[in-house]
């Protein structure tokens, strides 16, 4: 084996123990508007003239206007308020509560939202409740949020057993929020005809970069990697300090400075693999970016954030 075909691969074995999981993370999210929910009507039934007479019913009243306007704190305090003055067995009480509940999810304030629903009368309802599909979306989402895998499952198996095309969307769903590109590829596969996740994974393909050629890269020509993903500053900053710790280094050896030599020598040791692992991070970064916009993109288009899922309103 020629000297340079060596040193060629010695670089691969480097870049290879400091490589970059090519599995990306991405953080999707979403920013639900007023106007959304506006078009959505109440699950339940309008109140009475009695109802809005009362004290817990003005209260409600101004609670369901305040979160109509997604001003979800004082939504909140107010249907709390109502309630406390609602009598205790009247069926509105947990209208009112899932109403509080729904603020919480919405404000993303999950582990709220599970203890208002842990510590209500919520719990023992069924199908016959107006809002049960929506109660158990809002679980749902709260569980996956708070990565309770368990509580997450059995919310999950009673959808698939009510609600089975929901069920299927938000495997979809959690399947692009996650990024799990293999999941994609075989859900993608049960369509007949090319769907929209064909062309989420056709453009992610075509952009992406690869995250083990950014590290190899680095690993022959310091700052290399950088300049791949088109980070030219990066690539410039890396080449020029690596270049100068490897005159440094040569210079002080060459004048019998051996401890300045071993000294500077591993300052450009940790420059170097730090580079290669910086490239390929990069590179990772650069990946869930992409991603990230297309899939926000196709989430939000097919209605495929559980918030969008939601049927009913305030």
């Amino acid at each position: 084996m020629s000297k340079l075909g060596a040193t060629a691969v010695t670089l691969m074995l480097v870049a290879g123990c400091y490589r970059v999981p090519d599995k990306i993370n991405p953080k999707v999210s979403y920013e639900v508007q007023d106007s959304h929910f506006k078009r959505l009507s109440s699950a339940f039934p309008n109140l009475s003239h009695t109802e809005r007479n009362s004290d817990w019913g003005r209260e409600m009243v101004i609670a369901r206007a305040f979160a109509e306007e997604l001003d979800l704190y004082r939504a909140i305090s107010t249907y709390k308020r109502a309630e406390i003055l609602v009598e205790v067995n009247s069926p509105r009480k947990q209208e009112i509560q899932y109403d509080m509940l729904l603020c919480y999810f919405l404000a993303k304030r999950y582990d709220e939202a599970v203890e208002a629903f842990e510590k209500s009368s919520l719990s023992n309802i069924d199908q016959s409740f107006p809002a049960h599909h929506d109660l158990l979306l809002i679980l749902y989402e709260c569980y996956r949020e708070l990565d309770a895998p368990e509580k997450e499952a059995r919310i999950m198996e009673l959808i698939e057993k009510s609600y089975p095309e929901t069920a299927e969307k938000l495997k979809v769903s959690r399947a692009i929020r996650t990024g799990n590109i293999e999941t994609l590829k075989q859900i993608s596969q049960g369509f007949h005809e090319r769907s929209y996740l064909d062309e989420l994974l056709d453009t992610y393909q075509t952009q992406k970069k690869s995250v083990a050629g950014a590290q190899a890269l680095n690993a022959f020509i310091p700052g290399a990697g950088y300049l791949y993903i088109g980070q030219r500053k990066s690539a410039l900053t890396a080449f020029l300090l690596n270049g100068l710790f490897i005159a440094a280094a040569y210079q002080f050896f060459h004048k019998g400075q051996i401890a300045a030599g071993i000294i500077t020598t591993g300052f450009e040791t940790g420059w170097y693999f730090g580079g290669i692992y910086g490239a390929g991070e990069e590179a990772k970064y650069y990946n869930e970016r992409i991603y990230e916009r297309e899939a926000t993109t196709v989430l939000n288009d097919g209605k495929l954030f559980p918030v969008l899922m939601v049927q009913h309103g305030f």
